[in-house]
């Protein structure tokens, strides 16, 4: 009887050891996939790969909100010119990295009646100031501390861009970090019009 409690123990301590390294073999898979596919997320954005946006057809809401200086700014003061709104956040890491693919393509197209609204959603005006200081960005910065943007256009997913035309309405959006090969592609022939 003692030796079948012992191979019963020896059995059950191999099965546990057995369920341990399946364990880490998938956590390590999980690290492997992961980051692999965050470096081909990089390399496709980096050789200027597009994403596609989603087609839209509906007016841009009515969004009046306040600038880093606290004057009043309105959406509806820009029609006649493509305007790009970005909803983003100080904190958010795939928009710190499309601030800088937006800044450029907006230097580039601002005299093409082009403009962007990039809104920050909850952050002071000192640490979003600090933050606009710090990475150069010359395109105008609202402030939303309560969330209206992403309530007005439905989509609480950070970063989220909409392109609306010179009449006003909206005609694509993005959900997620988006490049300047991607606004080349899409929001460059709208500029023409």
């Amino acid at each position: 009887m003692a030796k079948t409690a012992e191979r019963r123990q020896a059995r059950r301590v191999r099965n546990l050891g057995l369920a341990f390294l399946i364990i880490g073999l998938f956590v390590v898979g999980a690290v492997i996939v992961f980051a692999l596919s965050d470096v081909q997320d990089k390399t496709l954005e980096s050789s200027g790969f597009t994403i596609p946006p989603a087609v839209s057809n509906f007016a841009a809401p009515q969004l009046d909100l306040t600038d880093l200086q606290g004057n009043p700014v309105s959406l509806a003061a820009y029609r006649g010119q493509v305007v790009l709104v970005n909803n983003w956040a100080t904190w958010c890491p795939p928009c710190k990295a499309e601030l800088p693919e937006i800044q450029a393509y907006y230097q580039a197209h601002a005299n093409a009646g082009f403009i962007v609204i990039a809104i920050e959603s909850g952050d002071s005006a000192e640490v979003v100031s600090n933050f606009i200081q710090k990475s150069k960005l010359t395109f105008p910065i609202w402030l939303d501390p309560e969330g209206a943007a992403v309530a007005a256009f439905h989509n609480l997913g950070l970063p989220n861009s909409y392109v609306i035309d010179q009449d006003g309405m909206v005609r694509m959006s993005w959900t997620g970090q988006i490049n300047r090969a991607t606004l080349e592609k899409y929001v460059t022939p709208l500029l023409g019009k």
